[in-house]
């Protein structure tokens, strides 16, 4: 039974203006005590996450995706490293750069940790029928795109179209813009 407009115009209010809000934040202080079980940092655990899902990479990129500084970059490797989390190989293709790669022998560490937390999640979607899974999946990567889109509107790309915003997502910004202080100087980033 379709819900009336009125209906449909208050459930989406309470979506945009409640729900995805405790979601996420709940999501943030989630993932920060996933770090802590980990002996990791936030920032040094979602590098983790990048590198576990989108393979080897330089520094450069990693710092792409994250907005992070090529010096905030440098101590999350080394935290990571020391950690046994991630390792450094020379690029073949040009020796001054690093690649880096997350270490699969630790992966067994995180799906103790993870692998209880998956599976309550797979519970979370039992009862659902195929309609709803499908807009649940619809809805998650519609709002990972629109996420990753507004992390580059933020980051001061506001100018670019719809398909250079979503390649920009995909890579991150190459610099960060400038900060301002207090007193309106503009400092670097």
């Amino acid at each position: 039974m379709p819900l009336s407009p009125a209906r449909s115009h208050e459930l989406t209010d309470e979506i945009v203006g409640q729900l995805l809000r405790r979601q996420s934040t709940a999501a943030v202080l989630f993932h920060h005590a996933v770090a802590e079980r980990l002996g990791l940092g936030p920032t040094d655990h979602k590098c983790l996450d990048v590198l576990r899902e989108r393979g080897p990479m330089i520094g450069r990129d990693l710092a792409a995706i994250t907005g992070l500084t090529s010096g905030a970059i440098t101590g999350v490797v080394a935290r990571l490293e020391r950690a046994g989390y991630v390792r450094r190989d020379v690029d073949p293709a040009d020796q001054r750069k690093q690649i880096l790669t997350a270490v699969r022998e630790r992966a067994r560490e995180l799906h103790a940790v993870l692998g209880p937390i998956r599976d309550d999640a797979a519970a979370l979607l039992d009862g659902f029928d195929t309609h709803q899974l499908d807009a649940i999946a619809a809805f998650l990567t519609r709002s990972t795109a629109f996420l990753h889109r507004h992390t580059v509107l933020l980051r001061g790309h506001a100018t670019l179209t719809a398909p250079q915003t979503a390649a920009a997502a995909q890579i991150g910004p190459r610099r960060r813009p400038a900060r301002r202080t207090t007193r309106g100087h503009a400092r670097g980033g």
